[in-house]
């Protein structure tokens, strides 16, 4: 059991107890749902602490995988226009999402943030949020790839997986479960600064 408790001394174990406590948080109540300010306090909360980056807006540029995500020199101009986009159906959610995706805000942990605002943007909006232990890691990682060109798929990998449970606190958990589970062993490369 030395790697369980070697795990919990990571940044992705110290941050995932953070995720779980966020449920209980006084925080969690006060999140500014579907604002760029909303996520950039989901991010805080979650790398406070363990980056020194955390809840900020990135200053580099970076990729993965060889995508290019949004430039620095329009990502206050791109988050603006994400933070304005309606939020009344779930197809127009999912677009919000997936937008978001493509800015990446963060230097790192954006997917375990955008998760979590996504469900509260879902929650607020639809009285629904999304149960992710329902969702298959190599397939949501092919869909999100996509969704920059065809957002078909995430959307009916999220949409198959609805759940009516937003207030239960056993379904959060294992959202953050899974969250943390997708982003294991993926690698973000930083590129050269504005």
């Amino acid at each position: 059991m030395e790697w369980f408790s070697y795990r919990d001394e990571t940044i992705d174990g110290k941050s995932k107890s953070k995720a779980y406590a966020l449920f209980d948080s006084s925080l969690f109540d006060t999140i500014e749902v579907g604002t760029v300010k909303g996520l950039q306090q989901i991010h805080g909360y979650l790398f406070g602490g363990l980056y020194d980056f955390a809840g900020q807006i990135r200053t580099l540029n970076i990729a993965k995988g060889g995508f290019q995500f949004a430039m620095v020199r329009f990502l206050p101009e791109t988050l603006n226009k994400i933070e304005k986009m309606p939020e009344n159906s779930f197809e127009e959610i999912v677009d919000k999402y997936v937008e978001i995706n493509v800015a990446h805000p963060f230097m790192e942990g954006n997917g375990r943030s955008m998760r979590i605002w996504l469900d509260l943007i879902l929650k607020k909006n639809l009285k629904l949020c999304v149960d992710w232990s329902k969702i298959n890691k190599k397939d949501y990682l092919t869909s999100m790839e996509k969704s920059v060109s065809n957002p078909t798929q995430i959307k009916a990998l999220l949409q198959f997986s609805l759940t009516d449970k937003i207030n239960d606190r056993e379904m959060f958990m294992k959202g953050v479960d899974y969250s943390y589970y997708y982003e294991q062993e993926n690698e973000i490369t930083e590129g050269e600064g504005e």
